[in-house]
């Protein structure tokens, strides 16, 4: 529904202006989109600086050389930069005007997203059957929390997927639809530069 506010001449007769549309101005969610980006990456620092400093205190247990999997990780890493490439390609078919292809390209992160999310699970759980759970020492415990908010904010991702295909399927590519894609894709880019942070920081630098 349109709204409009009432302004009056000099000579008394009103005049009203439409302002439909003008309370929700594109450029201010984009950059509130921004700030809320930039408190989640002073949450990540704080959980990189604390792995920093616990992650050599092993308290005589387990270091990340006899627990962690580089092949498996690595392949989850592919996984998750695949997934930025075909949202990627979503963002083109949304200039474009395809919604049908649209909707499948973020099908086929969302499916990416979850196949990285299935091969965290598994090595959660490998590590917690081997007894190297968060509680054993301060490294796996800073461990667990940095990897696992990662994997929580992946999983918020592909629910985002979810309902934003489901709000693209209803109503089409409307503004505020094409808003919500291009916020996602920086939330979904931004989840990747994290993680090629903790490829490096936490199982690179754990197994050399």
């Amino acid at each position: 529904m349109s709204e409009a506010i009432a302004l009056h001449r000099e000579d008394g007769s009103p005049v009203f202006l439409d302002t439909a549309g003008k309370h929700h101005p594109e450029n201010a969610t984009l950059l509130g989109f921004w700030i809320y980006l930039l408190s989640d990456l002073m949450i990540f620092a704080c959980l990189f600086a604390t792995y920093g400093v616990l992650g050599r205190a092993y308290a005589a247990g387990p270091s990340g050389a006899d627990l962690f999997d580089l092949r498996l990780i690595a392949v989850n890493t592919a996984i998750l930069l695949v997934s930025s490439i075909t949202y990627g390609f979503a963002m083109i078919a949304m200039q474009r005007r395809d919604k049908r292809k649209l909707i499948a390209w973020l099908v086929g992160t969302g499916l990416l997203g979850l196949a990285f999310l299935a091969i965290e699970v598994y090595e959660f759980w490998h590590l917690i059957s081997l007894g190297a759970g968060p509680q054993r020492s301060a490294f796996l415990s800073s461990f667990f929390a940095l990897v696992g908010t990662h994997g929580l904010h992946v999983l918020f991702g592909v629910v985002w997927l979810v309902v934003l295909c489901i709000q693209l399927r209803k109503h089409g590519l409307t503004r505020a639809n094409t808003r919500r894609v291009a916020c996602l894709s920086m939330f979904w880019h931004f989840l990747d530069v994290v993680w090629i942070g903790v490829f490096t920081f936490v199982y690179l630098m754990g197994v050399l």
